[in-house]
């Protein structure tokens, strides 16, 4: 039996409201718990992404699968206060919602990221019902939940039901991804977005050349027919490449206090990034103010901020 906590309405459900629908995002992949030494945050690339996306006010559908567990409880009740729709959650009866376990040191943070969890078996058939309600302009997914062949059926499923711009945010996450899942995932992929490191063991898995990590970008974004690689650098900035060769930079951004940690920083720039091609702002508009919020959400304790009030500079200063 398919357990969808919307499964029974989902056939007769209105679609997105006329406000909000042309800017419906469908983020495909993990929802779970980041657990800190000292707490226990939500998070997953997918639902940072789209908790930011709801701020900016947009309308993201978040398409995941969670436990029967307290856990649930916790994120639904967050997105439900957030305002954002559950359409796209699915609920397991035999897997726990996900879990990572988060250790912080002075080099950075690292993951223990649990196996067989809840996420790793979201159904394809409800996906496409859920993609084929809410008419998606933007897919986003990554590489973590395609670690199992249930979730890679459903993504694949996804990706089929749509001919909406779709955005690869590779995360990469050993050892939890293998060739043969990054070669497909940039084969449907319009823009890729990753790290100076991922760009690195990209190249040596597809045996981009050697030296300028631009010239590898640009061999990635020919050999896979992308428009765009965007590559974050860390505290250095980013960059990215286009269709026609061209690079814009963005620099380091300005210091917004200490940083506390990392965690989240690029699904916060994966969030600007999305919202400008959503807004259509001037690419380089988009890298500036994707690093500055990047660079703010450093300043804080896990990927996602727990005051609202963290969003108001910028759809302020965004006139969002």
């Amino acid at each position: 039996m398919i357990q969808n906590l919307h499964f029974e309405r989902l056939l007769s459900q209105r679609p997105v409201s006329g406000k909000t629908r042309g800017n419906t995002v469908e983020l495909f992949g993990e929802v779970l718990a980041d657990v800190f030494p000292d707490r226990t945050v939500l998070g997953g690339a997918p639902f940072n992404v789209a908790y930011h996306l709801k701020h900016f006010g947009q309308n993201p559908v978040l398409v995941s699968r969670l436990g029967h567990d307290a856990l649930r409880d916790k994120v639904l009740e967050t997105m439900e206060q957030t305002g954002m729709t559950t359409v796209g959650m699915q609920c397991d009866m035999s897997h726990p919602t996900g879990q990572v376990i988060v250790h912080i040191d002075e080099t950075g943070h690292r993951f223990d990221i649990l196996p067989q969890q809840a996420y790793d078996f979201i159904h394809p058939a409800v996906v496409r019902m859920t993609a084929l309600s809410t008419h998606p302009v933007m897919i986003y997914y990554g590489t973590m939940a395609q670690r199992n062949e249930t979730s890679r059926r459903a993504l694949k499923s996804l990706l089929r039901s749509t001919d909406a711009l779709k955005f690869l945010d590779v995360n990469l996450r050993a050892p939890w991804y293998d060739e043969e899942t990054l070669r497909k995932s940039l084969q449907n992929a319009d823009i890729a977005k990753l790290n100076d490191e991922e760009l690195r063991e990209l190249a040596d898995i597809f045996g981009l050349p050697d030296g300028d990590p631009q010239d590898q970008a640009r061999e990635l974004l020919e050999r896979f027919d992308l428009d765009q690689v965007v590559v974050t650098c860390g505290a250095a900035g980013a960059w990215r490449v286009g269709r026609d060769g061209a690079t814009i930079q963005a620099g380091p951004a300005s210091p917004v206090g200490q940083t506390v940690d990392t965690v989240g920083a690029g699904d916060g720039f994966a969030a600007v990034i999305l919202l400008g091609r959503l807004l259509n702002w001037p690419a380089a508009l988009a890298m500036e103010r994707a690093n500055a919020f990047a660079a703010a959400i450093c300043g804080i304790r896990g990927a996602i901020p727990d005051d609202a009030g963290f969003y108001k500079p910028y759809t302020e200063g965004w006139n969002l």
